[in-house]
């Protein structure tokens, strides 16, 4: 399990705020040291499980893995679960905006909102928001002005 949530934790967005919350050196000591403790508990869990004789002997066929699907009531409930997730992520998708300070993204209606130069901009914080007040040329420069800021402006 623990090999599990660690996995999670070390993938390349995390690992990146790590270095922009943490610095460089202290990301890499947090995910050197997430990795050693997933791979140890790895090992941990095959001695234990060897120990026993829990590991199979034999790997399970192609068919075995694919001839059972079958059009049940498991699969009537997986597509109707799939339709449920697309529809929730274009909702969230169409209502979020992208923070231009730290690039987190945000919901519209909740974030913090800033005017500049006829275009609303959407921040995750105050502290955001202050960043841009400091520097908002370099801010709209990096990537233009984001499109959510084009929609959102010309609305208003």
């Amino acid at each position: 399990m623990i090999a599990f949530i660690f996995a999670d934790l070390i993938v390349l967005p995390i690992i990146a705020a790590y270095i922009k919350y943490y610095g460089r050196a202290y990301a890499l000591r947090i995910t050197a040291l997430m990795f050693v403790t997933m791979v140890i508990a790895a090992l941990i869990i095959d001695l234990v499980f060897g120990a026993f004789g829990l590991i199979p002997d034999t790997h399970p066929s192609r068919d075995d893995i694919f001839g059972s699907v079958e059009l049940d009531y498991k699969l009537i409930l997986n597509i109707l679960g799939l339709v449920i997730f697309a529809a929730l992520f274009y909702l969230t998708v169409r209502r979020g905006a992208t923070d231009p300070v730290c690039g987190m993204k945000v919901d519209r209606s909740k974030a913090i909102r800033l005017e500049h130069f006829d275009h609303t901009y959407y921040f995750c914080s105050e502290h955001c928001r202050s960043e841009f007040e400091t520097d908002p040329e370099g801010y709209t420069r990096k990537g233009a002005v984001p499109a959510e800021a084009h929609a959102a402006g010309h609305a208003h």
